[in-house]
């Protein structure tokens, strides 16, 4: 039955809705991101010059912002001849969209354009513009990179996601169940989650029993160290796609383990939604590279020898309100080698997470948050850890202790992370009964406070 309605859904009810009750395209438009994934990546990378190149002659003509830009540093869009001298152009950072929003429109389509405000995980919220045919797309660029994971429309899918605690209204409220019971998927708060409440949603997932579980890494995490600590038995989707939070390996073992089933990593933001996705050989994260352009800017050195930039993302079809080179504040590491699927998408290899999740060594080294994850790898006695940093030679670790809990546990943690840091770095210990997630309901495990 759930084969027969997935198939009803996607081949009926949602072009019903989508193209014939909304009027929009995003089923052209996912048939047409079908097709070019398998173009060779010299021919991904053509289509995509392509599209950047009208919407910079665009920018040119009809944006304020890129206009005086350019002509105080000399350049036209005609000037801009490859994508190297593209990447010389400046980022455009969350400052810089403040300070010159209106100018960022282009005149003639403003009248049209949706807006969104970020969820300001920097204490800074964020609001921003965009067409529909941009929305139309990035919803076609999620429905086919969910699809390698194996969550193609119309899966029963439970979302462990973040929802407003004010409960809507009543009106509103009905209209949601309509809308998620129409799409096969079941909604659990993870604004909610606590120890408390962890044999409730357990109870939820086995009385839904989805074949798709789509959540964010943290409380994925979290139910998944519950679900073994306390031998819970669960019932086994068939994919779980973790999105909105960097995933580490060690932590996609623990949920594989858990739920018994493949984890797939996905990375986007809320200024473009999907940004890249595992496909099913799970080596990497394609970009969406015919549909957005993205960049790893100013490459830095870990201390385990690899480089990791700053992702910075232009949309290829928002016309109304062009964000050219936008640093969305996280960083990754590029894929090397074609992907053994077959497509010709570029990869990542890594994302690595928020900048301010990277920390800094005593000598100037970034230490990405897998480092973090590493170091308390097999550490006993524990249920929980953050380690924030406040001071350039100083970290901060609070720990949520278990039995068993003291100093020669706290030494061990001071050995693992200083083979990562160096012995120059102090590290100091606190005790607390929880760790609060973020407002946005993501947890962090490591958080740099300094510039």
């Amino acid at each position: 039955m759930t084969v027969g309605y997935e198939s009803l859904f996607r081949r009926v009810l949602f072009p019903l809705y989508e193209s014939g009750l909304r009027g929009r395209r995003t089923l052209a438009y996912l048939k047409e991101y079908e097709a070019s994934q398998w173009l060779d990546p010299e021919q991904v990378a053509a289509l995509q010059w392509r599209k950047l190149k009208r919407l910079l002659e665009h920018c040119g003509r009809e944006v304020p912002y890129y206009r005086d830009q350019w002509k105080a540093l000399g350049v036209t869009p005609q000037d801009i001849r490859s994508p190297a001298d593209y990447a010389r152009l400046p980022v455009l950072t969350k400052a810089e969209i403040r300070a010159h929003f209106e100018d960022l429109h282009a005149p003639s389509l403003r009248g049209e354009l949706l807006y969104k405000t970020t969820g300001g995980s920097t204490g800074e919220p964020l609001r921003f513009g965009y067409t529909r045919e941009s929305y139309e797309r990035r919803i076609a660029a999620m429905w086919r990179g969910y699809a390698w994971a194996g969550a193609r429309m119309g899966r029963r899918t439970l979302y462990l996601w973040g929802m407003s605690l004010a409960g809507p209204l009543k009106p509103q409220q009905v209209k949601d169940r309509l809308y998620h019971a129409a799409f096969n998927r079941h909604m659990l708060n993870a604004f909610l989650m606590s120890e408390q409440r962890m044999p409730d949603y357990a109870a939820e997932i086995d009385a839904y029993r989805p074949q798709v579980i789509v959540g964010y890494a943290g409380p994925l995490l979290r139910m998944a160290e519950w679900i073994l600590a306390n031998g819970h038995p669960i019932h086994r989707p068939q994919t779980v796609l973790s999105a909105a939070e960097a995933l580490h390996d060690v932590q996609r073992k623990v949920i594989e383990k858990a739920f018994g089933c493949p984890v797939y990593n996905t990375y986007g933001c809320r200024e473009f939604m999907l940004i890249a996705c595992e496909c099913e050989q799970r080596s990497g994260l394609h970009l969406s590279a015919d549909h957005l352009c993205v960049e790893l800017e100013s490459p830095q050195s870990t201390p385990g020898g690899e480089t990791i930039g700053e992702i910075v993302v232009t949309d290829l079809h928002n016309y109304g309100m062009p964000l050219l080179r936008y640093a969305n504040g996280d960083l990754a590491s590029a894929g090397e080698g074609a992907c053994a699927c077959g497509r010709g998408l570029p990869m990542l290899k890594r994302v690595e997470g928020r900048k301010l999740d990277t920390l800094l060594t005593a000598e100037g080294h970034l230490l990405p948050g897998e480092y973090i994850v590493y170091a308390f790898l097999g550490v006993p006695s524990m249920k929980r850890y953050q380690v924030v940093q406040r001071e350039l030679g100083v970290l901060d670790i609070t720990i949520v202790p278990d039995e068993g809990f003291g100093e020669a546990i706290m030494e061990q943690i001071r050995c693992a992370i200083a083979k990562a840091v160096g012995p120059s770095m102090a590290i100091r210990f606190h005790t607390a009964d929880d760790i609060a997630p973020s407002k946005s309901g993501k947890f962090r495990v490591a958080i740099r406070e300094i510039a």
